[in-house]
């Protein structure tokens, strides 16, 4: 057994406009690396935090990545602790799983250093757990698709039952993230309590008909669903320019075009590479009109979440 495992925890999208608080894909290349090292002391502790985000807190109650690993811990009942390194790799506030990701990151690495092994499923729970520090409750959208890869919809949490969706060949997911912070919390405040019934049934209309589009592999259904009737109406203010990016994205020919989880970070579902591109061109230019920089990513929807990256797996 190690004494030492790295894990990379990739970024994640969720709600996928149609799925509030459901829905999430990962994403590609984007991610953090967490490193979880065994302690014969009962203590669960951050080593260091590096990357592009160094101010997160460091005190092991306020860090999704320790009070993951604290849950993880417990669980097992083992009588040593753990010490986590986090090289954050997502920006801050950005809608995009930065804090599901180290959460994450942090129960697949301790859990490679535990005897026995953990299914996926096993460690949702305690990834939430994590992920609640930032969020506020326990929300699936960014951890489930982080953990297990590709788009997965979370129909239940007690017992987990996370269900993947088949992602039409060629679909490119367009990422472009400006430079606002907006926190999970934040975000939250600004929606309402309750919503009328015509609009939760349009919207379950949408969420049906986008499922059905990839398991039959329809872009055109997914374009017709791809919609938030629920979210984007409370949180779009909190993004200068949505509109006009959102409004030049559909012209350039994305399927849909909305907010990543919380935001700022808008997403578009694109038909392949040469649409995707033409859409993140246009998309960044109707944010520097509004005086606003970014940053931006062509991705595809990878089918694998957190995997150990060191020590390197044996071949099989």
């Amino acid at each position: 057994m190690n004494d030492e495992v790295t894990v990379f925890a990739p970024a994640s999208m969720g709600n996928v406009a149609v799925g509030y608080d459901l829905l999430g894909s990962a994403l590609d290349g984007l991610g953090d690396r967490v490193t979880v090292q065994r302690l014969d002391e009962p203590v669960v502790r951050i080593g260091s935090i590096t990357g592009r985000v160094t101010d997160l807190p460091t005190e092991p109650a306020d860090n999704t990545a320790t009070v993951a690993l604290r849950s993880l811990r417990d669980a097992a009942d083992i009588d040593g602790g753990f010490e986590v390194s986090i090289e954050k790799g997502i920006p801050l506030g950005s809608g995009l799983g930065g804090s599901a990701a180290s959460a994450v990151g942090a129960v697949v690495a301790g859990a490679e250093l535990l005897p026995g092994s953990w299914a996926q499923e096993a460690l949702l729970p305690h990834a939430l757990a994590g992920e609640a520090v930032a969020s506020g409750d326990l929300h699936p959208d960014n951890v489930a698709p982080c953990l297990f890869g590709g788009l997965v919809l979370t129909r239940a949490m007690d017992p987990p039952d996370v269900v993947p969706i088949p992602v039409p060949s060629g679909v490119r997911c367009v990422l472009v993230h400006p430079d606002r912070v907006i926190p999970t919390r934040e975000a939250r405040a600004c929606l309402p309590d309750s919503i009328p019934l015509s609009d939760s049934v349009r919207q379950t209309a949408h969420l049906g008909a986008f499922v059905a589009g990839c398991y039959r592999d329809d872009l055109a259904l997914i374009g017709r669903a791809l919609r938030d009737l629920i979210v984007e109406p409370h949180r779009a203010a909190l993004v200068p320019g949505f509109a006009d990016v959102q409004e030049a994205a559909m012209a350039a020919g994305a399927l849909g075009c909305s907010l990543s989880g919380a935001g700022p970070t808008l997403f578009a579902w694109c038909r392949g590479s040469s649409d995707a591109e033409q859409v993140r061109d246009v998309m960044v230019e109707a944010f520097t009109q509004h005086d606003i920089p970014t940053e931006a990513w062509i991705s595809p929807i990878p089918p694998k979440g957190a995997h150990v990256v060191a020590p390197t797996p044996a071949d099989p």
